[in-house]
């Protein structure tokens, strides 16, 4: 691995009190603009404010727009995935519910914080109108069909993921994702495969198997995946446990039925190296997943695959030292010339930015 340009942050709003951006995506679209989406314009990780936005580069990554906002909701809208299907750019999202973010803050409050920010999102929470959570809450996307540029109505899909749909070598736009339930961290995980259908709606289409170890079952979320040109689809899988016997790591299967069946989840690296995953097919044929540790030496990493997803080399450490656990998602796409731009977020003093690097194999 060799550095072209060393990190950099590409996504910020350092003139506002909104400046907290986490959980980037991104792709290049049918014009060949690259495009960054992102979860923005928050006070911190849990917000009320948080809204999905997208940026453009037109040079390659070397610089770009400012951040534009694709999904608002009256939720905390997180997450941000993007899948370019030609013309058809779809934009990904998640949302909380009202409870959910009031249990977050009043569990700060009774930890001494006082913070301006938490009164601020205590009013807003009053605020809330009847009916929001029907309305609003879900794992929501928008479509563009512009090329990514304009986007539609706010629709809502079975399944979330941190990176959204992949589109499919028959040109089927699939969604492998964890099943929307409203309370996100003390529901069991399901995983699952949805496809989209003519009226561009997700529909469930199959499941895959929990991830287990020696001490049980793990805690599945945030998946990705992509169709390799052999026809298998894989899929990582972000599995966590806290307490005793820990984990926080990528779990991999795959499917040679399109998605019908898939192969039992196997723990893909070291219990607590790091999550959740990426991956991208480089034009050389090697398959790049990218991931991000939060224990010990925190910063993005990665690793390489030259056959296809059977086996993988040696971590590639590509940022070290990061000032905070608040770390990660990271996303790659491959650069005209070749060379690999990795974006991820990254906590820095009070709020979190995007950050881009851009590196060989």
């Amino acid at each position: 691995m060799r550095i072209v340009e060393r990190p950099k942050t590409i996504i910020d709003n350092p003139d506002s009190i909104f400046g907290y951006f986490a959980w980037p995506s991104v792709a290049r679209l049918d014009d060949g603009t690259l495009a960054a989406v992102c979860s923005g314009f928050r006070l911190r990780h849990i917000c009320p404010f948080g809204k999905a936005v997208i940026s453009y580069s037109r040079d390659d990554g070397k610089t770009w727009t400012r951040p534009a906002v694709v999904i608002d909701t009256p939720l905390d809208d997180r997450d941000s995935g993007i899948c370019v299907d030609g013309k058809r750019v779809i934009v990904t999202s998640f949302n909380n519910t009202p409870e959910n973010q009031r249990a977050w803050l009043e569990g700060n409050i009774k930890k001494g914080d006082r913070s301006p920010s938490l009164k601020l999102m205590e009013a807003y929470f009053d605020l809330y109108p009847d009916g929001v959570c029907e309305k609003y809450l879900g794992s929501t996307y928008k479509i563009s069909r512009d090329g990514g540029y304009t986007f539609g109505e706010l629709k809502k899909s079975p399944v979330t993921s941190p990176h959204g749909p992949f589109v499919a070598n028959d040109g089927r736009v699939i969604w492998v994702g964890r099943v929307f339930v409203s309370d996100q961290e003390n529901n069991a995980s399901d995983i699952a495969l949805a496809e989209m259908d003519e009226n561009e709606n997700f529909v469930i289409k199959s499941r895959i198997a929990p991830c287990v170890d020696e001490f049980g079952v793990g805690f599945s979320c945030e998946p990705h995946a992509l169709q390799l040109p052999d026809g298998r689809i894989l899929v990582a899988i972000r599995v966590q446990r806290y307490g005793e016997n820990p984990l926080f790591t990528v779990y991999l299967c795959e499917s040679s039925d399109v998605g019908a069946t898939f192969t039992e989840p196997r723990m893909l690296i070291d219990r607590l190296a790091g999550s959740p995953p990426h991956m991208m097919l480089h034009s050389s044929g090697a398959l790049v997943m990218s991931y991000a540790c939060r224990n010990g030496n925190m910063g993005v990493r990665a690793i390489i695959s030259r056959d296809g997803g059977r086996t993988f080399g040696e971590e590639i450490k590509l940022t070290e030292n990061a000032p905070s656990n608040d770390i990660g998602y990271p996303a790659t796409v491959e650069r005209n010339d070749g060379s690999l731009l990795t974006v991820w977020y990254e906590k820095e003093s009070a709020v979190a930015v995007i950050k881009q690097m851009i590196w060989e194999l």
